[in-house]
């Protein structure tokens, strides 16, 4: 049997801040503000694993009220979602995500990224899809007021 989980995240930007996206730091003026380290991507991929297997969202089992995730870095949630899916019985076919920011330039970053999703998920690189676009400046994302990740994953049974 086969399940399809899609996952969407916003973040705003904003001096001051770290940007975490897909796992690694990425050398910007701005980061994403959020109550953990508003990395949108992995976020994204948390929400549609969660999805596939009916299990909620990432502010279920994550909620930004508890300080127990203040700032936590978002592969320990992607790992724990790793787990929920595993212990419902299923595995990743693969995964398939789409960031939208106008800067920065994001291509030179995918492989690394590929390789921190793959770790927590203890999947093959190839299986982990990662693309960018702008929005060509129209929008809160082409002002570079925020960020936006859309995923899509595909579960097996085992």
């Amino acid at each position: 049997m086969f399940r399809i989980g899609y996952g969407i995240d916003y973040h705003q930007l904003t001096e001051g801040r770290e940007f975490w996206l897909g796992g690694i730091l990425i050398d910007h003026h701005k980061g994403a503000l959020g109550h953990s380290d508003a990395d949108v991507l992995l976020h994204a991929i948390c929400d549609a694993l969660l999805g596939a297997v009916n299990a909620g969202d990432i502010g279920t089992h994550f909620p930004d009220t508890d300080m127990a995730f203040k700032n936590i870095d978002s592969k320990i949630l992607l790992s724990r979602c790793a787990e929920i899916i595993d212990e419902k019985g299923y595995q990743v076919v693969n995964i398939d995500s789409t960031l939208c920011l106008e800067k920065p330039k994001i291509k030179p970053y995918i492989p690394k990224m590929q390789e921190a999703i793959a770790n927590c998920l203890k999947l093959d690189l190839d299986l982990i899809s990662i693309k960018a676009t702008t929005t060509e400046k129209m929008g809160f994302v082409g002002r570079e007021e925020g960020v936006v990740a859309h995923a899509t994953v595909l579960l097996q049974k085992k």
